[in-house]
C-alpha cells in the first residue's frame, strides 16, 4: 500500500490558510498526486459526517493547498489529505486538530503616512479582506488625548484633515478582526503639519529655482560660442596689477626697458 502524506500542518498568516505536507518522492516512481477534503460544522452535524473535495487542490503535484475562501466561517474545520501514485491511493492523513481562522497569526501592518497641506493621509498594505485597522493619531506631548479610528480594510486609506499647522502629530495602528484577536501595533510615526500652502510652495520654488539656473547656463554658453576675440577683449579686458603687488624687480626691469624703448626707437 502507498504511504500516506506525513507532517500535515495549516500555515495561517493574515487570514491566509495554506495547508502543507512532505512530498512522496522517494515512495513513488512516478509524478505523486495530492487531493485534500475538508470537513466543517454543516457537513459534520447536518450532512452526516460527509466531507468537501477542495475544488483547487485535486490531484495537484505541489505539496501545499491554499483554503482561504474554502474556510469561509469561524467554525472548526477537519483537514485530511491523501497521495495517489499511478493507481496507487494512500490513506488519508488528517490535520491533528481541527481549525478555525480565528487562530490566524496577524502581522503588523505595513503604514505609510503623507502629509498633504494641513491633513494626514494614512494608507496600508497588504490588509486581510475580513480585518479592519485601528489607527491612533494625537499631537506630539499629548497622547491622552489622542484620536482613534476603527476602519475597515476595504475603507482605507484614512483621511485626518484639519490639523494645527506647524504641529507635530504622531500615529500608530494595528489590525484587527475582533476583540479578541489583534496584531501588534506599528512603530510610532511622527510628521510636521506643513499647512494648506506647502502644497504648492515647494514645487514653485524648485521650478523657479531651475528655470533662472537653466538661464543663465544658457548666457554662459551662448557668450563662449558667439562672443569675438576684439568683442571679448572688450567686454572682459585684463587690469593690470597695482604697483604695491608688482615686485620691486620687475617694476625697475619694466622702467628700464620703456626708457630704452624712448632712446633707441626703431
Amino acid at each position: 500500500m502507498l504511504r500516506a502524506p506525513s507532517r500535515v500542518s495549516m500555515e495561517s498568516v493574515n487570514m491566509r490558510h495554506t495547508l502543507r505536507w512532505r512530498p512522496l518522492q522517494p515512495h513513488c516512481n512516478s509524478t505523486a498526486l495530492y487531493s485534500v477534503q475538508f470537513q466543517g460544522e454543516f457537513e459534520l452535524m447536518v450532512l452526516n459526517g460527509s466531507w468537501v473535495d477542495a475544488p483547487e487542490c485535486q490531484q495537484i503535484r505541489h505539496t501545499h493547498c491554499d483554503l482561504t475562501f474554502d474556510l469561509g466561517s469561524d467554525s472548526d474545520y477537519n483537514l485530511h489529505v491523501r497521495a495517489q501514485c499511478g493507481s496507487q491511493l494512500s490513506p488519508w492523513t488528517q490535520l491533528s486538530r481541527p481549525f478555525n481562522r480565528r487562530d490566524t497569526v496577524l502581522t503588523v501592518p505595513e503604514m505609510t503616512v503623507t502629509v498633504v497641506g494641513d491633513a494626514l493621509q494614512v494608507s496600508f498594505e497588504k490588509l486581510p479582506l475580513t480585518a479592519a485597522v485601528n489607527v491612533t493619531v494625537w499631537k506630539r506631548g499629548d497622547e491622552l488625548q489622542a484620536d482613534v479610528y476603527l476602519r475597515p480594510a476595504e475603507q482605507t486609506p484614512l483621511h485626518v484633515a484639519a490639523l494645527q499647522e506647524g504641529a507635530e502629530y504622531c500615529i500608530r495602528a494595528q489590525t484587527v478582526l475582533d476583540t479578541q484577536l489583534q496584531s501588534s501595533s506599528t512603530n510610532t510615526h511622527c510628521v510636521s503639519i506643513t499647512g494648506p500652502d506647502a502644497a504648492w510652495k515647494q514645487p514653485t520654488t524648485v521650478t523657479v529655482t531651475v528655470i533662472v539656473m537653466a538661464g543663465f547656463l544658457f548666457a554662459v554658453f551662448w557668450c563662449i560660442i558667439h562672443c569675438r576675440p576684439d568683442a571679448c577683449q572688450t567686454y572682459f579686458h585684463k587690469e593690470p596689477l597695482p604697483r604695491s603687488l608688482v615686485s620691486p624687480t620687475t617694476y625697475k626691469y619694466k622702467i628700464h626697458q620703456r626708457s630704452f624703448m624712448q632712446i633707441c626707437p626703431k
